[in-house]
């Protein structure tokens, strides 16, 4: 639980990895009933036992990004997840809009990325359709790379990173002042991340994968 791993997750792990079967419900009766008798272990979890909170689906200045390509011009072989290189990327964003976390998370593996800028301006970096990503087709030719938008509040278009930014708030919440975090921390967290068992990897970590899939190419 320190190393902020669902029940689940570890219920998959310890099946996995050393055959125990663990119930991930009787994982979490354990947290309540330590809960109940003032222990602290529920403050691992990714919602510590709150409900999540539905977005606002009314953000003002998005959706209006010059020359962009729309999702719907992406080769379908992405949605496969079939091949390694597709990328999702957004913005983690601290209190006040001091600072980010700039994050780009591999579909096929869950592989995340990520690094700290001290503010969202388009010069910083440019995907969602926020106006930090108008400069896409700069981007896009530095990496010899392809960029495609999501519709406008459609965050499900890009599931994966928005679930990883939200593993990310286990770590740092809304509040926090991006500015203060240093790199450092950042670069373990996100090592942390990345060595978490994965339930769509079949509890495997990303890292793993990840690794597994560059030998392969270098073969």
């Amino acid at each position: 639980m320190r190393e902020k791993w669902s029940p689940e997750q570890i219920s998959g792990w310890l099946l996995d990895e050393r055959e125990e079967p663990l119930s991930h419900k009787t994982i979490y009766c354990h947290i309540w009933a330590d809960k109940a008798a003032g222990g602290t272990v529920f403050s691992h979890l990714r919602r510590k036992g709150k409900s999540s909170q539905p977005r606002s689906q009314h953000q003002a200045g998005r959706g209006h990004i010059k020359n962009r390509f729309s999702i719907d011009e992406r080769p379908a072989i992405v949605d496969e997840r079939s091949r390694v290189g597709d990328g999702e990327i957004d913005l983690v964003i601290g209190i006040g809009h001091s600072g980010a976390l700039v994050t780009i998370v591999e579909r096929a593996t869950s592989f995340t990325v990520s690094m700290r800028i001290n503010d969202k301006s388009a010069k910083t970096v440019t995907a969602d359709n926020g106006k930090e990503f108008a400069y896409h087709e700069q981007i896009a030719a530095a990496l010899d790379a392809k960029l495609y938008f999501a519709d406008p509040c459609s965050s499900w278009h890009r599931g994966l990173n928005e679930n990883t930014n939200g593993l990310l708030r286990q770590y740092w919440l809304k509040r926090t002042d991006f500015k203060k975090i240093s790199a450092n921390k950042v670069s373990a967290v996100i090592i942390q991340l990345n060595d978490r068992p994965r339930k769509k990897l079949r509890y495997k970590t990303s890292a793993k994968i990840m690794a597994e899939q560059m030998v392969a190419m270098t073969a």
